[in-house]
């Protein structure tokens, strides 16, 4: 996480920071990106983005929770109730919030490229079903946020539900 330095930085500098990291996260994948162009396009030093974050990967995660506290701060809490329908509008929730959200193209390079270097995956003490429905809801997600055809992804948001819906032997 960023440095007590880079938290304690005025608004305008800390923002234009955290927007050159942004472009960066969200036009390159992990792997690829580098600092230069952020330092660049936010106008510090390079040795200053060091004493910020202690490496791209840091960045990278802060930015990554900002996205997603930023996309859920007007999304329900997630699923408590096994039910297709909880799961679904969740999901249909979150894709159109991200979609909305000025981090859109990060969190999409993140699910298509970089969701590997982030632990997101469903706590182990779950029961197969929570586990079984966020796993498909994710992946869901995934494929819809990879297609920006609304068309395309009404119809996996439906096939979620029929499958969530034999998931928790629901009737159609």
């Amino acid at each position: 996480m960023p440095s007590s330095t880079f938290l304690n930085l005025p608004t305008p500098k800390k923002d234009r920071i955290i927007h050159a990291l942004v472009t960066e996260f969200s036009h390159h994948p992990l792997a690829d990106a580098q600092v230069a162009p952020i330092v660049k396009e936010a106008a510090i030093a390079r040795g200053a983005f060091y004493k910020y974050f202690t490496d791209l990967n840091d960045a990278y995660h802060f930015v990554y929770q900002l996205a997603i506290q930023t996309i859920h701060r007007t999304i329900p809490a997630p699923p408590v109730a096994h039910s297709a329908a909880t799961y679904t509008n969740f999901t249909r929730s979150f894709l159109e919030q991200a979609v909305a959200s000025e981090y859109f193209l990060f969190i999409k390079n993140h699910l298509l490229f970089n969701e590997q270097n982030v632990s997101t995956s469903v706590p182990l003490d779950s029961d197969a079903k929570t586990w079984a429905a966020a796993t498909l809801s994710h992946a869901a997600l995934r494929e819809a946020i990879a297609t920006s055809d609304s068309a395309t992804q009404a119809l996996i948001l439906t096939r979620l539900n029929t499958a969530l819906k034999h998931l928790f032997s629901e009737e159609d």
